[in-house]
């Protein structure tokens, strides 16, 4: 049997109707992960492949993270299709903190949106360090050159300052709808001379596998299966889930034995990082865990936060954060209301250097260190000891205002 090519997780991200779905469509078509007639007709008929709920279709926008698997010649790609849509960034937060890489997709008629920002502030939060810019919709303007290389220039400044390299980063002129520039170059673009947008994908370099950390795997759903019981879904972040291991659902504090492994529908002996696993343990009900549960070995189970000490960035507030102020954190699959205890200290956000100790407010662009403490039981890790269960995003008044990530903790008894 042929070595199993290296697995990715990719993200698109972007402003809602920049094509994203579009783009995923006729990706999958084009690498032949799905045929011609799986696609309905008309004007959407690529989006359809991604958007499956019926509640998407009539309201034509992506609401939840739809997976899907696609190779090239080098990788098999997991997608997760990251809804642009305003309401949906807590979908896309949980989406892209599992991304190796991402594509970041700007309309080239629209150009930077408020939301392109976000995303671009949010992926490289969350850790995303490989990205690729897809300048799409290029058939509005006629394959433009100029236009090309007016939004590439205004990307490139918008991208510098979360610190990506614009010239480490592969801006790609497409049309999802017609097909430019995704599988092979485009006669459409002779001006153009990048390569398509599967092959950039190519030139990603795969993240190592961090099966020497301890096992964490976030919970993502609860499902009840006939003639299995009881089926936890989740990638596994870190470590490895053999059969009959011992595993603990932190801060649920339920444990029992791992009877069976299976993903995409195949029985594994053991699932290792970037596996997006559904899992029975023994003695486990479907009301004692739910999403936001993190399963850990008995032996080093995942840790459980009284209060914990951050690091963050305020994105975008439209007052100021004080001492009180309780946000929801998102961190892996949770989503818990955390209080600011202590505002300690407040960073230049260029240098890391200490600007002001114990600021009375902070403000849209300040960093700074904080205490706050989860008003529920929730599983964060120290970032140093495992960086894939350390990071959140902090959203309130329906957008991410801030980011961050734990830097030390106070452990539950």
């Amino acid at each position: 049997m042929a070595k199993e090519k290296e697995h990715m997780n990719l993200a698109f991200i972007g402003h809602v109707d920049h094509g994203k779905s579009t783009l995923v469509g006729h990706l999958l078509l084009q690498s032949g992960a799905i045929a011609e007639q799986q696609l309905s007709d008309g004007e959407n008929k690529f989006r359809f492949v991604m958007d499956k709920l019926t509640e998407e279709r009539e309201r034509g926008v992506t609401i939840d993270l739809a997976h899907a698997r696609f190779d090239t010649p080098k990788y098999e790609f997991t997608i997760v299709d990251c809804p642009g849509h305003r309401d949906f960034v807590k979908n896309m937060i949980t989406g892209a903190s599992q991304a190796d890489a991402a594509v970041l997709v700007v309309a080239i008629d629209d150009g930077i949106m408020p939301q392109t920002k976000e995303h671009a502030f949010l992926a490289r939060t969350l850790g995303i360090n490989q990205l690729i810019i897809a300048v799409n919709k290029m058939d509005l303007v006629k394959y433009d050159e100029a236009k090309f290389n007016e939004l590439k220039e205004e990307i490139g400044n918008l991208i510098k300052t979360v610190a990506y390299k614009p010239d480490d980063i592969h801006f790609i002129p497409l049309s999802a709808f017609e097909g430019d520039n995704i599988t092979k170059p485009s006669e459409n673009t002779p001006w153009y001379k990048g390569p398509s947008l599967v092959k950039a994908l190519d030139e990603f370099t795969a993240p190592e596998k961090p099966t020497d950390l301890p096992l964490r795997v976030p919970i993502q759903d609860v499902y009840s299966i006939t003639g299995v019981g009881t089926v936890p879904v989740g990638r596994v972040e870190t470590g490895v889930m053999k059969k009959a291991d011992n595993v603990i659902f932190e801060p649920a504090g339920k444990a029992g034995e791992v009877k069976s492994i299976e993903m995409h529908h195949e029985m594994l002996d053991s699932a290792e990082p970037g596996d997006n696993v559904g899992f029975n343990v023994r003695g486990v009900g479907k009301n004692d865990i739910r999403r936001g549960d993190v399963a850990g070995h008995t032996t080093n189970p995942p840790s459980v936060a009284k209060e914990f000490t951050a690091q963050i960035v305020v994105l975008q507030h439209p007052g100021v954060i004080t001492v009180g102020y309780t946000p929801v954190f998102h961190c892996h699959t949770a989503q818990v209301a955390c209080t600011f205890l202590e505002l300690q200290k407040k960073l230049d956000p260029a240098t890391g250097q200490v600007k002001e100790e114990n600021p009375d407010f902070l403000k849209t662009g300040d960093a700074a260190f904080v205490v706050v403490k989860p008003t529920k039981p929730m599983v964060i890790e120290k970032i140093k000891d495992i960086p894939h269960m350390g990071r959140f995003a902090i959203r309130d008044m329906g957008q991410t205002v801030a980011a961050g990530m734990c830097i030390d903790m106070q452990k539950a008894k």
